[in-house]
């Protein structure tokens, strides 16, 4: 991609303007602002996501239905809401590599994921990932996908959300599901990045 992800630094500045401006104008106070960035750290986000990931990692039945009905199986563990009525699960194995994407606008899977970061709303994103996902992965992510596996991008839309079932890493097994959790990352359930790694 061309033009450059903004650093963690200029979105910061970016948000806290807004923030200002909205409290300025009398649209939210800080009161409210707070609470909404607690729901985003607490209540939805990929740290659910992380906790589903793990669920399937750890139990082969739950995978089963998570892949056959994700929104279903995501309820089961009392996740669901807006943007999340029709989730598709793609699982990554040795021979594929999904990436997910919506070139129309920004559909993304809410419940699971938070909100999406705003590289997966760039129209260079949206449009680069489609034509050319392993240059993509490359130059922006520092992710590298070995030539022997087969790299599918899925495009999101309001009527279906995918997102991804990273491969549980190996070194990991009898691990608690609240010990995987810890390993499991955003980019990995969109695709762009992987799971962290296990200490030797």
């Amino acid at each position: 991609m061309s033009a450059k992800i903004r650093t963690q630094e200029e979105i910061a500045a970016r948000v806290k303007a807004l923030e200002s401006m909205l409290i300025e104008q009398g649209v939210m106070t800080t009161q409210a602002i707070d609470r909404m960035v607690e729901i985003y750290e607490h209540e939805v986000g990929p740290q659910l996501g992380a906790k589903v990931v793990a669920k399937a990692w750890s139990d082969p039945e739950f995978k089963a239905r998570l892949v056959e009905n994700a929104s279903a199986a995501c309820k089961e563990l009392g996740i669901s809401g807006l943007q999340g009525e029709d989730m598709v699960v793609v699982e990554n194995t040795d021979t594929v590599h999904n990436i997910i994407v919506c070139t129309l606008c920004s559909c993304y899977p809410w419940p699971v994921l938070g909100l999406p970061p705003n590289w997966y709303k760039d129209p260079q994103y949206r449009a680069a990932i489609t034509r050319e996902p392993r240059r993509v992965l490359r130059e922006a992510f520092g992710f590298t996908v070995p030539e022997t596996v087969e790299v599918r991008v899925w495009d999101s839309s309001s009527e279906m959300r995918y997102w991804v079932l990273p491969q549980r890493p190996a070194g990991t097994e009898g691990w608690s599901q609240e010990q995987l959790v810890g390993l499991i990352t955003r980019d990995s359930m969109i695709g762009v990045g992987t799971v962290g790694s296990v200490a030797s």
